[in-house]
């Protein structure tokens, strides 16, 4: 409903226009699209792959040895002794506190990455965006995501990327 809304408000914010003019003066564009398949955010992403190394690995072998470690006490927990299934019971909270730990870690790091370089690169993408609008004389830029519909011939993602890639 809300993007109805949206779109019938873009509608009549261009009053009369005819439809012609309406088209060369609305266009849409994906901002994260056109940022993350920037050279700059690649870079970024393998940066951050390169400072994380094999802990992403680390955390899912872990998280595969709790699943073990709770499949084991599902299955055999009516026939283990009481020693052995508190054993198990001590070792499924201890690696699960474990898990939390080192996946909160990596979620931290990835999002201290990702605002790090949302910071430096949003004035360049905000460039970039100004440049391809001027160029297409846009009066209008909306959000794709913000959209019933759009032809793909108003979708300027692609220039803005070039354009960031480029220096703009």
């Amino acid at each position: 409903m809300r993007k109805l809304t949206l779109a019938l408000g873009v509608a009549a914010a261009l009053g009369s226009a005819s439809m012609a003019a309406q088209a060369a003066d609305v266009a849409v564009i994906d901002w994260q699209q056109a940022l993350l398949e920037t050279q700059s955010a690649q870079q970024s992403m393998n940066q951050l792959r390169n400072q994380l190394g094999n802990r992403p690995q680390q955390v899912q072998a872990l998280g595969q040895e709790l699943q073990q470690l709770q499949q084991r006490l599902q299955r055999d927990g009516a026939t283990l002794s009481e020693a052995e299934r508190n054993n198990l019971i001590q070792q499924l909270q201890t690696k699960g506190g474990q898990y939390q730990q080192q996946r909160g870690e990596l979620e931290e790091a990835r999002a201290n990455q990702e605002q790090q370089f949302l910071e430096q690169a949003r004035p360049r993408l905000d460039r970039a965006i100004q440049q391809v609008v001027q160029r297409h004389q846009v009066k209008v830029l909306v959000d794709r995501n913000s959209v019933v519909y759009a032809d793909d011939a108003l979708d300027l993602t692609s220039e803005v990327t070039a354009a960031y890639n480029a220096g703009n």
